[in-house]
């Protein structure tokens, strides 16, 4: 990431303009002061604009990356730019939702832009009685299954490294990539 000087950017506080009035006539301190404001302009717009920098919907596309990193957002630069201003300004959220059924469908939909059901729990229990029998094996494992959009198509080992990362560790997830929306009779 670098902020670069922009061709003829002028300052919005010249230096020239606020020398005392001895060296308002001086061309040799008019010229060096109007130096400095070349180097100083791109500093001023920066800090002047620094708010929009933090908020992922307007960064510079160049920032977004750092900004990404903050907030431990996905940022994968093959995404259109729409899709990676998105999965920043939504992180913290889902984050919140990691591990969930919601959370699962969300990441999938903003990574890949594809839709996700998600049947089965995974079988987590629990007890409250210490030394308890340990409870049965779950019945299932969790099924994700996953459709492309009207002319789109999936990478299936992308869609399994996602599933992977947002799974809770304890469960193993099966995944199934569509061709088009589940209809009834192939549940």
């Amino acid at each position: 990431m670098s902020r670069a000087a922009v061709p003829g950017l002028p300052s919005r506080y010249p230096i020239g303009g606020q020398l005392p009035a001895l060296y308002a006539d001086d061309d040799l301190a008019q010229r060096f002061t109007a130096g400095l404001d070349t180097v100083l302009a791109p500093v001023f717009a920066t800090l002047d604009n620094l708010p929009s920098y933090f908020d992922p919907r307007v960064a510079p596309a160049d920032f977004l990356a750092w900004l990404a990193s903050w907030v431990g957002a996905a940022d994968d630069p093959r995404w259109p730019l729409a899709a990676r201003r998105e999965a920043v300004a939504r992180a913290v959220e889902l984050h919140r939702w990691r591990g969930t059924r919601r959370g699962l469908v969300e990441g999938l939909r903003l990574a890949l832009g594809v839709h996700a059901e998600v049947t089965g729990d995974g079988g987590a229990a629990w007890s409250r009685t210490a030394g308890a029998d340990l409870p049965p094996k779950p019945s299932s494992e969790p099924l994700v299954r996953v459709w492309p959009g009207p002319g789109a198509r999936v990478d299936p080992d992308r869609v399994r490294a996602i599933v992977r990362a947002m799974c809770p560790v304890h469960t193993a997830c099966r995944v199934e990539v569509l061709p088009g929306p589940p209809t009834d009779e192939g549940r």
